[in-house]
């Protein structure tokens, strides 16, 4: 486990999966994410790559021959990712492709995930390079969880997720026997900001949203005000997942998304897929901020 510091916050990254698994207060020792209970959900903010979600019959086909990864890619449970640079205030990790991953994901890359703290602030970047003679198909994106409640003056009930402006999007339903989108859509917005945490609000798994105009989702308590907020500019896609009987709520910026029912199968048509050109590279950011009301 890698930890760095600044006056503020103090965070703590795993090796496997370079995952991030704690955002605490320097001073009061607060602690903003959930605790991984592995009887619920054992996970504290898994990183998705090469995919998100789950891919038909866990398969894509590229260039007419059949592939198989797991939902969410192979990154997040990944023992090789190496620590690349550390500075004072962040942590780079990088994955290089290699044979065995080949034949699951037939590109050669290099993947950089970057975490660097900034005053009351956590940017986690994403670089990914093309290494390879041909165009790679990728999709990459977050999964932090976040304690609900904090504090023990309160209940989960008390929480609330707040967007940066009013909002009419659907969020797109899962059919849970097989973790596609399908065609059913259900609408949790009416020209309004919130959306009051309940467990039984994820009974029927994931809110997935395509067209969110806001970029900046503010988790707030009706106790104790705004918690912290997740900033994604360049994620079009965003997930909110818990386990119903989680105290936590998963806010998840995405560049990509789960197949559809109706998919072909073929990567280059995936919807939300990325294509990277030969030596080229892509990066895209979000932050995560912890309100300095908590902090002192």
């Amino acid at each position: 486990m890698y930890v760095i510091q600044n006056s503020k916050l103090k965070i703590a990254v795993k090796k496997t999966g370079a995952e991030l698994c704690e955002i605490s207060s320097v001073k009061n020792k607060t602690d903003f994410m959930w605790e991984a209970n592995p009887n619920v959900w054992g996970s504290y903010a898994p990183n998705l790559f090469p995919i998100i979600g789950a891919l038909k019959e866990d398969t894509y086909v590229f260039e007419g021959k059949k592939y198989t990864l797991p939902k969410h890619g192979f990154y997040r449970k990944n023992t090789d990712i190496k620590l690349y640079e550390q500075t004072e205030n962040s942590l780079t990790f990088k994955l290089t492709s290699n044979p065995e991953l080949l034949k699951v994901y037939p590109f050669k890359f290099e993947f950089y995930i970057t975490y660097t703290l900034i005053h009351n602030k956590i940017e986690v970047l994403h670089t990914v390079k093309n290494c390879d003679t041909k165009p790679m198909y990728f999709s990459v994106g977050g999964h932090p969880a976040f304690k609900c409640p904090v504090f023990e003056n309160e209940q989960y009930e008390d929480y609330s997720l707040e967007f940066e402006t009013t909002e009419n999007s659907k969020n797109h339903m899962i059919n849970m026997e097989n973790g596609l989108i399908s065609a059913r859509t259900k609408s949790l917005f009416n020209n309004t900001r919130q959306i009051h945490l309940t467990h039984d609000l994820f009974n029927e798994d994931a809110l997935v949203y395509k067209d969110l105009k806001s970029r900046k989702v503010a988790l707030k308590s009706a106790k104790n005000g705004n918690i912290l907020s997740v900033r994604f500019p360049e994620f079009p896609f965003l997930g909110i997942w818990a386990k119903p009987e989680g105290n936590y709520v998963c806010i998840e910026p995405w560049l990509g998304i789960a197949d559809s029912e109706t998919t072909n199968q073929n990567i280059k048509e995936k919807e939300g897929i990325i294509a990277l050109q030969v030596n080229k590279t892509f990066k895209a950011a979000y932050t995560i901020e912890i309100d300095n009301t908590h902090l002192a």
